[in-house]
């Protein structure tokens, strides 16, 4: 286990260096000068004098190979540069944001399985029936529903009209525990709706596709209980795609929570790029998008990981 454990986080620091010179090769590449373009107001043209010191404090007068060098030894100590609005760091503001976005991606994970695991069994144990055809309905219509009118739907009936919950907003969990729990539940939930119906679904798929195996037909005929056999023998073998699943749908939420957060006034990681992006400031702009892929790359090694506990035969693939 140590030795597959190893061998993945050497792969996984390996894509974590391509994904960080990708980033500022692409950078670099997009076209017009950079300092320009920041201080280009209203389509005038900006002061040459400006121009060349911005360039000269940015480092976009150095050959492109002693700008790599520098990224590089900077990304080494965790130092990601500063912001060219307010010259703020950028690693604090990412350290600030970055776990509201993972709670609440996290949230509706835990949601998601909650809901999504047990129904998905449910439905495969009764496949053509009425339980089956109501939930493979409900979770295509979920599936069909884009989540900012999850998000906006949700603010209308339960903040606006029933009043039990607040429109949107955020409070520190050390601030008032029980207040931050509840702002977090409606964004959360409003992902949860997708992604537990494509939890539903795959659970589903997984474990039609276990039962017909040749050793859940050997432990029926010797006998062993139907809940036995679901516990123990199909339900952990199913579990493999979903984990899969999950953890690619957790990849993308990483950067593709922007309109949940927007909708309810989060404020996460997913926002914070959209600002940066609409400003054009660049180091912002490579810090998180290399936060979010460092991130996929982790959770990936994670999901390795996982896979060899549930299957013990992945180690020596």
């Amino acid at each position: 286990m140590l030795a597959y454990a190893a061998r993945r986080l050497l792969l996984s620091a390996g894509l974590v260096w391509v994904v960080a010179s990708l980033v500022f090769l692409v950078i670099h590449l997009i076209p017009g000068d950079p300092a320009e373009l920041l201080l280009s107001q209203g389509g005038i043209a900006p002061d040459p004098a400006a121009v060349d010191e911005l360039r000269h404090r940015l480092g976009l007068n150095l050959p492109l190979w002693e700008q790599y060098a520098s990224y590089m030894g900077a990304l080494l100590r965790g130092d990601f540069g500063l912001s060219l609005l307010d010259e703020h760091p950028i690693a604090d503001e990412i350290a600030l944001r970055l776990p509201r976005t993972l709670e609440l991606i996290i949230a509706a994970a835990l949601i998601s399985l909650a809901f999504g695991m047990p129904l998905g069994v449910a439905a495969a144990l009764q496949a053509g029936g009425l339980l089956d055809r109501l939930l493979s309905g409900a979770a295509a219509l979920a599936l069909s529903i884009p989540v900012f009118v999850v998000g906006t739907l949700a603010v209308l009936v339960l903040a606006q009209e029933l009043k039990l919950v607040s429109a949107g907003g955020y409070v520190p969990f050390a601030r008032d525990p029980g207040r931050h729990i509840v702002l977090l539940l409606m964004p959360a939930g409003t992902i949860a709706v997708g992604l537990g119906a494509v939890v539903f679904r795959v659970m589903r798929s997984s474990v039609l596709e276990v039962l017909e195996r040749d050793h859940v037909r050997a432990a029926q005929a010797r006998g062993l209980s139907a809940a036995g056999i679901i516990r123990r023998h199909v339900v952990r073998n199913a579990l493999t795609p979903v984990v899969t699943v999950v953890a690619l749908h957790l990849g993308t939420l990483l950067g593709g929570t922007v309109l949940v957060e927007f909708v309810f006034n989060w404020p996460g990681l997913s926002g914070y790029l959209v600002r940066a992006v609409e400003a054009r400031d660049y180091p912002e702009v490579m810090g998180i998008v290399l936060v979010i892929s460092t991130l996929f790359v982790l959770l990936n090694f994670v999901v390795d990981l996982l896979y060899a506990v549930i299957d013990p035969r992945v180690r020596h693939a």
